[in-house]
């Protein structure tokens, strides 16, 4: 063996014995958890509750980066291209990410760019409208929609969300309904432009829950399999006529080619953090459900979203290239 071949053996036994290494002593410094979404709405606040309950049993700090975008795949998408797979970055992963790619070109590919960690948690989901509003219920409101072609803007925390695509799941059901989709970057947004009359109404999380509850807001339908625990004189979609349930439940993922042992120290510390109590008060306040899957589980949850979302976009003609 010349001196080359010996330097080369000697660098690829130092990295092949430091990986291990690694692995073992795993996390030793702050994990970044990227959050796709601005600071203050639903989903940051219920992701920073989950990171204080997460970082004691992980043993280091889950430090909250918001990166909202592109309807909240813009800090996935980066954490792919730019991230190493050592465990230090992670990100919530919105069912957006599965779908977005089958309606538009896109920087990553969600069957190869993540390894994914853990399902998480389900949203609840509403369609609110100003106190002042014309339509006492969701049957008026899709009545004047469906007698007034074009005339309703709505607004969404993105095209491709889950409550984008769910609009246009019930324009269909209620007989072929022409609306708009209005698109923000969060729950900030779309609240301030229904109380400013920019949109007739909003669809989105429970963003919405603080206005609905001072009476700013009516919040009209839910979209649940059951009602809402927190508002349960509101309606779901069924009682509506509307067959449709839609919880959108996310989960976490790092980049591609994690070691499967600190996916497992990460996969540990969430699955505990899930139980805490400060987190279960942080579920009930936003009316979100605990959606746990194992890593395996999620893996595969994963897989499932991708194959309906490559039907549910060719469906409803919602591809744009």
């Amino acid at each position: 063996m010349n001196r080359r071949h010996f330097a080369l053996a000697t660098v690829a036994l130092a990295a092949a014995l430091a990986a291990p290494a690694h692995a073992q002593n795993y996390p030793t410094k702050p994990v970044t958890f990227i959050v796709p979404w601005p600071a203050g709405g639903s989903s940051d606040l219920v992701m920073r509750a989950l990171a204080e309950a997460t970082q004691k049993h992980l043993g280091q700090p889950l430090v909250v980066e918001n990166r909202p975008g592109a309807s909240g795949t813009l800090g996935p998408a980066q954490m792919a291209a730019t991230a190493k797979p050592d465990g230090y970055t992670i990100a919530q992963m919105p069912i957006t990410v599965f779908r977005l790619p089958y309606m538009t070109k896109t920087t990553f590919d969600p069957t190869k760019d993540f390894t994914f960690i853990a399902g998480l948690t389900g949203y609840t989901f509403g369609v609110v409208v100003k106190k002042d509003a014309p339509w006492k219920d969701f049957k008026e409101f899709l009545a004047d929609a469906k007698a007034n072609p074009g005339k309703i803007k709505y607004g969404t925390p993105g095209t491709g969300t889950s409550l984008h695509i769910g609009m246009e799941q019930i324009a269909k059901q209620a007989g072929g309904i022409k609306w708009t989709q209005v698109p923000f970057k969060g729950g900030a947004e779309t609240n301030a432009a229904v109380l400013g009359g920019h949109v007739h109404a909003v669809a989105d999380s429970t963003g919405w829950g603080p206005l609905v509850n001072a009476g700013e807001l009516r919040l009209l339908v839910t979209w649940g399999a059951t009602r809402s625990k927190n508002w349960p004189d509101v309606p779901v979609l069924k009682d509506q006529g509307i067959e449709l349930v839609a919880n959108s439940p996310y989960g976490v993922a790092g980049p591609k080619g994690m070691d499967p042992k600190i996916v497992k120290v990460l996969h540990d510390a969430f699955a505990k953090g899930l139980q805490e109590p400060s987190y279960k008060a942080a579920l009930d306040k936003f009316d979100q459900e605990l959606f746990y899957l194992n890593t395996e589980q999620y893996q595969k949850h994963a897989a499932e979203q991708v194959e309906e979302a490559k039907k549910l976009v060719q469906d409803l003609g919602l591809k744009t290239n």
